[in-house]
Order: C-alpha cells, then sequence, then structure tokens
C-alpha cells in the first residue's frame, strides 16, 4: 500500500479537518512525531549526500596496489641515451651516419647499480642508489614527434580531440580520500603545448579537473592555488555569502534538472571554502624538519624549485590526495646538450631521490606510484655537434613503488636506441598499467558521453602485467 488517508494536525496542513493522502514520508513523520523521525531525517540526508557527492571515495573494480600517484612530468623530451636506457653499441658506432645523419654516443658513462645491477648514467648519482626501486621501461614510443600534440597524448590518450586527462579519470574513478583537498593537484605546469587541457576534465564533470598550483617557469616558493583565500571577508561571513550563493545554484539546477557545469560549480565552491583551512597546512613547508628538506636538496639554488615540488607532492599525497603531478622543463636540447642536460638532471636527481627515500621511509612507497618521464626521448643522430632531435620512436620512462617489480629493465629499443623493438609500450598501455595499479580496469573504466563510452585508453591499452610485483 503506497498511501494510506490519516487525519493530522492543523499546523501541518491548511485547515483543521482536512483529509490529505499521504506519502509514506509524510506518515512516518506523523505517526512517530518525534526525536525518532528527527534524528533519522538528519542521517538520510547525511548519508544521501555523501553518496551523491562525486567526490566522495568509490570503490575500486579490484584490490589495487597503489593509492595514490605521483607523475614527475619532464617537458620537452629528456633524452634516453644519455639517462636510462644504455647502448654500448652506440659507442662503438659513434661518428658512424644512418640516415644521413651522424651518430653521437652519450658523454656519459652508464655505471651498474644496486643488487640488480641496474644501469644508470653518471648524470644521476643520488637516483641510481635507489636503482633496486626503480622499474625502467626502456620500449615507450608514441605517435607523433610534435610536442604540443604528444604532450597532450601522454596526458589525455588522444593528440587530436579534446580528452579527460588521466588525473581526472583517477578521480572519477577512484573519488578523493579529503574532502578538504583537491583529489588532483598539477605543480607547475606548462601554460603551453596544451595548457589546461593536460590537467582538464572535457566531457567528465567539472569537479574532476586539476587545481593548479603556479606555472611552469614560475618560483614554486612564491607559487599558491589562486582565488583560494578572501582576505576581505572572515570565514564566518564567506560561508553566509557561499550559502546564498549556493542556494541560488541549486535552484537553478532544480529548475534545470541536470547541468554538468551548474553541479559542477556548486561542488568547486563548496571545495574551494573547505580548502582554506587545509590547504595552508599542506603547502607549509617550512613545518618540515631541516634534515627533511636537506634531503629533497630544498635551500641549494640548483635542487631548490625542484625539491620543493617533491616536498609538497609528499605532504600532499600524506594528506589524501589521489594524482599529483610535477613539471619541469625544458628538456628540449637540439644544441648545447651537454650543459643543458647535465643542468636538468641536476635540478631533480637530489629532489627525487629524496622522494623516494622519504616515502619509504614512512611506508607509503608500497602504496605510491612515482612516475617520471617526458613526451618523447632524442635521437641519438645528430645534425648539430652537441644536440639530438624529437624522438617519439623509442625512449624511457620509469616507475617506483605502488606494486611494481624495482630493480628490472622492460623493453628496449635497437642497438643504438633510435626506435623501440621489444617490449613496446604505447602510452595507451601506460595508462592502462596506472589505471590497473590502483585497481581499475582500463576497459571498465568509461564514461557516456554523446551516446558513446568513453575511456581513457580509447579501444586500445594492454596491462604490462610483466612488471607487477
Amino acid at each position: 500500500m503506497s498511501h494510506s488517508k490519516f487525519r493530522v494536525p492543523q499546523s501541518e496542513f491548511q485547515s483543521p479537518n482536512s483529509e490529505f493522502v499521504a506519502s509514506r514520508r509524510s506518515a512516518l513523520k506523523g505517526i512517530s512525531a518525534g526525536f525518532g523521525y528527527m534524528a533519522f531525517a538528519g542521517l538520510s540526508t547525511q548519508a544521501a549526500q555523501r553518496y551523491q557527492s562525486p567526490l566522495a571515495p568509490k570503490s575500486p573494480h579490484f584490490a589495487p596496489r597503489a593509492k595514490r600517484v605521483i607523475f614527475a612530468c619532464m617537458r620537452g623530451g629528456p633524452s634516453h641515451v644519455d639517462t636510462f636506457d644504455y647502448k654500448p653499441a652506440l659507442a662503438k658506432n659513434d661518428g658512424k651516419s644512418i640516415d644521413n645523419r651522424k651518430l653521437m654516443q652519450s658523454p656519459w658513462k652508464f655505471g651498474r647499480h644496486g643488487k640488480s645491477g641496474l644501469p644508470i648514467s653518471e648524470l644521476f648519482p643520488h637516483l641510481a642508489a635507489h636503482a633496486d626501486d626503480l622499474c625502467l621501461l626502456n620500449g615507450m614510443y608514441a605517435d607523433v614527434p610534435s610536442h604540443p600534440e604528444c604532450f597532450v597524448q601522454l596526458h589525455t590518450g588522444s593528440f587530436q580531440f579534446v580528452r579527460p586527462s588521466m588525473g581526472a579519470w583517477v578521480l572519477y574513478g577512484l573519488g578523493t580520500e579529503n574532502e578538504n583537498l583537491p583529489g588532483f593537484l598539477t605543480i607547475s605546469p606548462p601554460g603551453r603545448v596544451g595548457g589546461a587541457q593536460n590537467y582538464g576534465s572535457a566531457f567528465l564533470p567539472a569537479v574532476y579537473q586539476g587545481t593548479r598550483i603556479g606555472m611552469l617557469g614560475q618560483s614554486v616558493k612564491d607559487a599558491k592555488i589562486e582565488h583560494l583565500s578572501n582576505s576581505r571577508l572572515p570565514a564566518a561571513l564567506q560561508k553566509k555569502q557561499l550559502d546564498y550563493l549556493q542556494s541560488m545554484n541549486r535552484d537553478l539546477l532544480r529548475r534545470k534538472q541536470a547541468d554538468a557545469q551548474i553541479e559542477g560549480v556548486i561542488q568547486s565552491y563548496e571545495l574551494a571554502f573547505r580548502m582554506q583551512t587545509e590547504v595552508p597546512d599542506v603547502m607549509d613547508i617550512n613545518a618540515e624538519p631541516e634534515k627533511i628538506r636537506e634531503l629533497y636538496g630544498i635551500g641549494n639554488s640548483n635542487t631548490d624549485d625542484f625539491g620543493r615540488q617533491c616536498l609538497l607532492a609528499r605532504r600532499s599525497a600524506e594528506a589524501g590526495v589521489r594524482f599529483i603531478e610535477l613539471g619541469h622543463s625544458s628538456w628540449d636540447q637540439h644544441k648545447s646538450l651537454r650543459g643543458k642536460l647535465a643542468s636538468n638532471c641536476m635540478n631533480i636527481d637530489k629532489p627525487l631521490a629524496g622522494l623516494l627515500a622519504d616515502l619509504k621511509q614512512r611506508d607509503m612507497l608500497d602504496e605510491t606510484l612515482v612516475i617520471w618521464g617526458g613526451e618523447f626521448g632524442r635521437t641519438p643522430h645528430v645534425k648539430q655537434d652537441d644536440g639530438r632531435d624529437h624522438n617519439n620512436r623509442g625512449f624511457s620512462f620509469w616507475m617506483a613503488g605502488g606494486g611494481v617489480k624495482g630493480g628490472m629493465r622492460y623493453g628496449e629499443t635497437d642497438e643504438n636506441g633510435i626506435a623501440a623493438v621489444d617490449g613496446r609500450v604505447h602510452f595507451h598501455d601506460l595508462h592502462a598499467t596506472i589505471l590497473h595499479l590502483l585497481g581499475l580496469d582500463h576497459e571498465k573504466l568509461t564514461y557516456n558521453y554523446s551516446g558513446r563510452n568513453f575511456r581513457l585508453t580509447d579501444v586500445y591499452g594492454n596491462v604490462l602485467t610483466d612488471i607487477l610485483a
């Protein structure tokens, strides 16, 4: 029986003796007429709000190996044959011509490190100490040799169309662990080569897009989340202002019945208000002991900026942020390779080693997937004597923690490092593996848009099962 007739108090309806066909909810309220219903109403409202929140934690498809991702993104294309792809044959073939261009051996020596004997360039003396934690992906390849297209493909899976970024997909699939912080942070992203598209949500609800801290080229020491605080109004008045504004937004949403943009605005305003209390504490790296800041190279002019990014990433991960991207540029060395590549590696070597050491000593590395790489690599054959050109046919990434095997090389390029020939890994495969380690099936993580189910990996992608611990 869905409805029943009963008399209700005068205060409830218009006339004292009227009869009213009531719903079960009204009946329950009228019959209980007390604190039991009030408690039930409060609890059910809280539960409904939590259930409806698009950022609420969600269950993965299966048991995850990692809870979060830290992606150190090197814009410009790091030279793989000078960093993590050891090519002894390239030294033997130095000066020989291939495709009317001369091969150039690496100016730097490689050494074997750790119990695994992983070959790593002398450009990374600190990171080499963590060789047994690193999984080198030496067979990476991408579709295009152009910076903007390839950089966007790395982040979204497509160089042709506007698609959600992988951070947005992760947040959509898993939600956030801390409702007072963004679930997806991007620190020092580039303003060019795709811009906001690299951390955008595209057709996913706007609440899943990344929150930017600073911009590439800007000192991280001075970076902040823009428009977060209001210096003119105290918190209590801000809350009243927000409540009034949100009531209008929700009224508009009720009239439209469904509108992802309005829902995104509502969620972003509420998150921004909550962030005011917690974000300053997370970003205050001066609260860390001096020995921790020194571990990341903070205070040294060569490593201070990226060291601050890495420490902020650890603090954010510890506070519950799901996906954190770090930015560094520029690795686009068509000339002056010896000086510029050495400088770049010096900038990031100690900070990344510090990040791995810090995560390990906090028992966080096993649940944190750390990734390093750029949009492509560099050619071993050169046009200029001291520079390398774009190479999307073969390059290197590395992973650490988060359920991957350490101390191993997966895939390889040919003897000179020109193209991936074995264990080839496309960005679709990389994305599928990242999602798998987070407990997400890349074929099931879909979003229906314009009548079609979309996913990060499009219709491609294979999980790299050989690198799973």
